[in-house]
């Protein structure tokens, strides 16, 4: 029933961490000058470079659940441009005591602050998530952005990841939502493309995966019951359909909010979780899904 063929990928990240040691592969510069900077590994991945940085320290619970760190712990960094003119987005996983430094620390370091927000709700520790976008020399930005989560407990650098056997139905997962995507262990990402709009900040054309993609993330917690989270990056028209669509399918939206600021058209990110019978969870997903395109 389930399928290993999505783990063949060699550099494939799960959990924010390497499918296996030496999946690394060059990416050229200064891409790979970043990730020495940032301590991790770096993956080409939809016209952008990401670095992710995964919180894979923390012990977080959403009620009887221990949240896997790639499925919503996954502090990143995406760089995108040339070396002398560069674009980094992404967001950070942080702990109360965490924010007020980080916050202090991106200012200082000349990185804008676009959104400060849960994702989750009811977890325990409370963890919050701060979406950064800055621009410049692209290393520049890399020791810029360092000198920030240097602020924080992230593990760095990461180290590789153990070999987990496949324990989530894969081929359920990627037949009911329509694409396939990556798994390892207990869990399954996938990332879809909702808005097909050219989305400007500024005058710049931002990279749709780095900027507004809209990832499903899935874990298997028994052999009859999953959770989900993510969230889907939708216009304006599109928040009351995706809403009513997660609301009959039993998923909770955890947040209606925005990642970018100033942007073009104007985007809103739906946070979920679900939490059932993986074919349930899958069905209402679809159906949120199908509301959103």
């Amino acid at each position: 029933m389930q399928t290993l063929r999505y783990l063949a990928l060699s550099t494939v990240i799960i959990n924010g961490l390497p499918a296996s040691a030496g999946a690394q592969a060059a990416l050229g510069q200064p891409w790979d000058s970043i990730a020495i900077i940032l301590q991790a590994p770096g993956t080409l991945n939809g016209g952008y470079y990401r670095y992710n940085m995964p919180r894979t320290d923390l012990t977080v619970n959403v009620g009887d659940v221990t949240v896997a760190p790639g499925l919503a712990l996954g502090a990143w960094a995406g760089f995108s441009g040339s070396a002398g003119k560069a674009m980094t987005m992404g967001d950070l996983v942080l702990t109360s005591t965490e924010l007020a430094p980080v916050l202090r620390g991106l200012s200082e370091q000349h990185v804008s602050v676009t959104a400060i927000h849960n994702h989750l709700v009811g977890e325990e520790p409370q963890v919050t998530y701060v979406h950064f976008e800055g621009q410049g020399a692209a290393t520049d930005l890399a020791r810029r952005l360092n000198a920030v989560v240097t602020l924080t407990k992230t593990p760095r650098p990461l180290a590789p990841a153990k070999p987990a056997a496949l324990s989530i139905d894969t081929a359920q997962v990627f037949t009911k939502l329509g694409k396939s995507g990556r798994a390892q262990g207990i869990l399954a990402q996938l990332s879809f493309m909702l808005v097909s709009d050219t989305v400007k900040q500024n005058g710049m054309s931002l990279v749709p995966a780095m900027a507004f993609g809209s990832p499903i993330n899935i874990q298997a917690v028994s052999p009859n019951r999953a959770v989900a989270t993510g969230d889907f990056a939708v216009r304006e028209s599109k928040v009351g359909p995706v809403l009513a669509a997660l609301a009959k399918g039993r998923i909770t939206a955890t947040a209606v909010h925005t990642h970018l600021i100033g942007e073009t058209p104007k985007l809103y990110f739906i946070h979920f979780w679900g939490d059932g019978p993986l074919s349930d969870v899958l069905t209402g997903l679809r159906a949120a899904l199908d509301a959103a395109k």
